[in-house]
């Protein structure tokens, strides 16, 4: 499966909420922790698929929309959820749409920054996903 929703283990008490990703909470050991804030709602992020990387997006407040496509197939998934992650496998494309206002979405990526694992132009990512 190229993409898939994790719950993460929540602690609830009256005092508030406690998400927890530790190292079995992910499919892999995250490298680079970054976060999306103040994107203007009419605005988009990503437009692009990883060669080896792997991703999960966490709605931390707020809400978005996050556009998958891969073999010929497009699906849309809305997080607005905390303890909640959408696991993004490698060679998927993905844009980032419909920000509510102050929303932040914080990504836990398998691996470091490297331009080389990034496509950006659809079209090579479309000839290039098989």
């Amino acid at each position: 499966m190229k993409h898939k929703i994790i719950d993460f283990p929540t602690i609830k008490d009256a005092r508030g909420n406690l998400a927890v990703v530790e190292k079995n909470t992910l499919p892999f050991d995250f490298k680079r922790v970054y976060y999306l804030y103040d994107v203007p709602s009419n605005s988009y992020r990503g437009g692009h698929a990883h060669i080896c990387q792997r991703e999960v997006l966490v709605a931390i407040s707020g809400s978005f929309e996050v556009v998958l496509k891969h073999d010929n197939q497009e699906t849309t998934v809305f997080l607005n959820a905390p303890d909640r992650g959408l696991l993004i496998d490698k060679m998927v494309w993905r844009e980032l749409k419909n920000f509510s206002s102050g929303s932040i979405c914080l990504v836990m990526a398998s691996d470091e920054f490297d331009e080389a694992d990034y496509i950006r132009d659809w079209e090579t990512f479309a000839k290039n996903e098989h």
